[in-house]
């Protein structure tokens, strides 16, 4: 997209320009073959950005190549309001900036300047002057646009010369403030979506402007260290001042102490307040020194600064950033800004289109997610709406796919998830299915993976033939769709349940447990200890108890165990009020206690299970934790990949081990890795070759080993489950209840962060 329509320029016709000419070309690399007395045709480019510039014609674009070009450049050609000229330079892939640069630390110039044109462009440069020199000027020019602009060394930007409809956007001013500066009686000069930190030790005031009416100054990040802000000095009428984020502290978060004189957030002269709009902006608090001078008069907050002036309704005094945590304040930053404002751009200083932070309400204009300043805010995650259980794949019915058929050894089935059972088309992230593999011909395992991928080193169920296994799968969308890889020699059938999705809306997790909440045999969470029946079903409440807030939970996640079940069934986990849908959660056979991970709707405060079986059954369910409207983590779905495996690492913990086997009755972590701000994981674990019967807890680290499983085994048996687990100390713990070791292998699929 160009800045020209967003700030209500005109925009260049496709058509005009194309029929104004050609390309000229800019490289002065080694073996490019460029000559300063050619066209500037590919085959042979000019060598010196000037070159081109004086002979560009109206409509042209001048395509720079990456390097250094240490020039001197005044540019005074004109395009026309239907054909400008551009000047482009390549765009750096992963940051902001281009790769060609008009000087260079070794090669400082005297400036760039851009006298009397009109209509011209220029995108993604980055220019370097020498100690001082005027980096950018533009003098007595009208309708110029700076795009993706990096500015390093030098004074600074300068609109001056009684310019008009100059546009300075998406810029990176890292030179000797001020940094950027509008005078001369310049007019209607747009300042949008620029980081401003000009270099300490010299006048690092952000952005002054002088004499200038009309000036738009919105949603610009500026860091000055203790020196002013933004200013509006003279007769600077009409201007509008929004969105910005203004932070004048020593080093980002400190004092100014005697310099706070200086280092106040905005400054207005009184006779540029005729027509003056300012508001959504944020002054950081941490300077010390006044947020605001009004007409000479200063104000240390926004509520004072409101009711004496009436603008900044929607300001903030409070810091302009914030360490994420579960006690950190709201970032008044996020999802706040007024989407309404002139010169908002429909991407961020990174060209990175509007985020919506699903932990932060939108307080915004318009859709409400835009962020205040020059960047979006992208370290966000998604959050869960519940949904189902609704059948989506049987490879038996057919359902899923066009016809009933096994899938093949080494076959792979790719699933539609997105505009289906209600789930939306667009924006999903991540779905939750119960997947159950049934009638499998050979021993193997399966892998649930991102479509289009390879399918990775990371499996979700792990089978014996002939035996029918379930386990909760929560893996990331591609394309709408998610994989199957039937990773045996023998056909297997697939069944796979919607259990929710992940997106911009919906509820966020709040890691809970692991506490028991169900055990008929005890009993907990029933009046008396008593097997489920045939055919019965058992209505849990879980709200209100174990840290589960009484009202506001849409859904929680458990692991529900069978045991003792008098023939083979399976178990179906559903809202409260409702018929038991066609939808299973663990499928057994007489006499075997099977696990599953469990995420079901929450109704009344309660949850139901159905045995769909002609034999009792006994049923232990663990709180993992719930969903609610409000909270502070969000899910990231990552991977899958594999964090651990201990029959291939020897010294996984902080001691070796042989063999890497977790020994009888004992307890190891593992480290998380290097996820920031994690709060719980989601992780495929899976017990194998132990020696004898028992069960496998994971848990936080640091804590004693609660009440509860999430695994059963028999020796010798290979058995995954989903755990969702929350993190401490950057560490989870495994702690194995059986009197023999036993290998172990997890696989990380998501995680929640703050």
């Amino acid at each position: 997209m160009t800045l020209l329509g967003a700030v209500g320029l005109p925009a260049v016709s496709a058509g005009g320009a194309a029929a104004a000419g050609s390309t000229l070309y800019v490289d002065n690399a080694a073996g490019a073959h460029c000559t300063d007395s050619g066209s500037g045709a590919q085959s042979a480019p000019f060598c010196t950005i000037g070159a081109a510039a004086a002979v560009v014609q109206p409509g042209q674009t001048v395509d720079i190549a990456d390097g250094a070009y240490p020039e001197d450049l005044t540019v005074t050609k004109s395009g026309t309001a239907e054909a400008p000229i551009t000047f482009r330079a390549k765009k750096n892939e992963n940051s902001p900036g281009g790769g060609a640069r008009i000087g260079g630390w070794n090669q400082p110039t005297n400036g760039f300047f851009v006298t009397g044109a009109q209509h011209v462009r220029f995108e993604n440069l980055t220019f370097d002057a020498g100690y001082l020199k005027p980096s950018i000027v533009v003098s007595g020019a009208r309708d110029v646009v700076f795009d993706n602009t990096s500015v390093f060394g030098g004074a600074g930007v300068r609109i001056t010369g009684a310019s008009d409809k100059v546009v300075f956007g998406r810029g990176s001013i890292g030179s000797a403030g001020p940094g950027i500066t509008v005078d001369g009686g310049s007019t209607g000069t747009v300042l949008t979506t620029n980081v401003v930190q000009p270099n300490s030790g010299y006048n690092s005031t952000g952005i002054v402007v002088q004499d200038s009416p009309g000036t738009v100054v919105v949603s610009n990040s500026l860091n000055t260290n203790c020196f002013g802000g933004i200013v509006l000095d003279g007769t600077s009428t009409g201007a509008v001042v929004e969105n910005n984020v203004v932070n004048t502290a020593a080093n980002l978060d400190k004092s100014c102490g005697a310099k706070a004189t200086g280092a106040t957030g905005i400054t207005v002269a009184v006779n540029s307040l005729p027509g003056l709009k300012a508001d959504y902006n944020v002054v950081d608090s941490r300077s010390d020194a006044a947020a605001y001078h009004w007409g000479g008069v200063p104000y240390a907050t926004q509520q004072a600064f409101t009711a004496a002036t009436g603008q900044g309704a929607h300001d903030f005094v409070a810091p302009s950033w914030v360490q994420k945590g579960p006690n950190a304040p709201l970032d008044v930053i996020v999802d706040s800004a007024d989407e309404n404002a002139p010169g908002m751009l429909p991407s961020d200083r990174g060209g990175w289109a509007p985020a919506d932070d699903v932990t932060v309400p939108n307080t915004g204009t318009g859709s409400g997610i835009r962020d205040r300043g020059a960047y979006e805010m992208l370290d966000i995650g998604s959050a869960f709406t519940p949904a189902g259980p609704t059948r989506l794949l049987d490879t038996r019915a057919p359902i899923g796919l066009p016809t009933a058929q096994a899938v093949p050894a080494w076959g792979t089935v790719d699933l539609p998830v997105t505009g289906v059972a209600g789930v939306p088309a667009e924006g999903v992230t991540a779905v939750t299915l119960n997947v159950t593999v049934t009638e499998p011909g050979a021993d193997g395992h399966l892998t649930v993976y991102p479509h289009g991928d390879a399918a990775p080193n990371s499996s979700n169920l792990n089978w014996v033939a002939g035996r029918t296994i379930p386990n909760l799968v929560t893996v990331p969308v591609t394309d709408g769709k998610v994989s199957f890889y039937n990773a045996s020699g023998g056909t297997v059938h697939l069944i796979a349940d919607l259990a929710g999705y992940y997106g911009t809306k919906g509820s966020l997790f709040h890691a809970q447990g692991p506490t028991r909440l169900l055990d008929t045999r005890a009993p907990i969470g029933v009046p008396s200890a008593q097997a489920v029946p045939a055919w019965g079903t058992v209505d849990l409440p879980v709200t209100a108890v174990a840290g589960v807030p009484a009202t506001g939970v849409t859904a929680v996640t458990m692991n529900v165990t069978v045991t003792d079940p008098q023939q083979d069934g399976h178990l179906t986990v559903y809202p409260h009020g409702g018929k038991a849908p066609d939808a299973s959660n663990l499928n057994w056979t007489a006499g075997r206690t099977i696990p599953n991970l469990v995420t079901v709707p929450v109704t009344d405060g309660k949850v139901s299970f159905y045995n769909a079986s002609g034999g009792t059954v006994h049923l232990i369910a663990d709180l993992a934790g719930y969903y609610s409207a409000e909270g502070k983590v969000s899910y990231r779905p990552a991977g899958p990949y594999r964090l651990l495996d201990t029959r291939q690492d020897a010294n996984w913990d902080s001691e070796a081990r042989p063999a890497g086997t977790v020994p009888a009755w004992g307890t190891v972590e593992i480290p998380v890795g290097d996820i920031p701000n994690v709060a719980a994981l989601t992780l495929n674990v899976t017990v194998t070759e132990p020696g004898t019967d028992g069960h496998l807890t994971v848990y936080p680290h640091g804590d004693a080993a609660p009440n509860a499983s999430n695994l059963n085994f028999l020796p010798g048996e290979t058995i995954p489950n989903q755990v969702v687990v929350p993190v401490k100390d950057g560490r989870v713990s495994f702690y194995n209840a059986s009197g023999a070791p036993l290998h172990l292998i997890v696989d990380l699929f998501g995680y929640q962060a703050y």
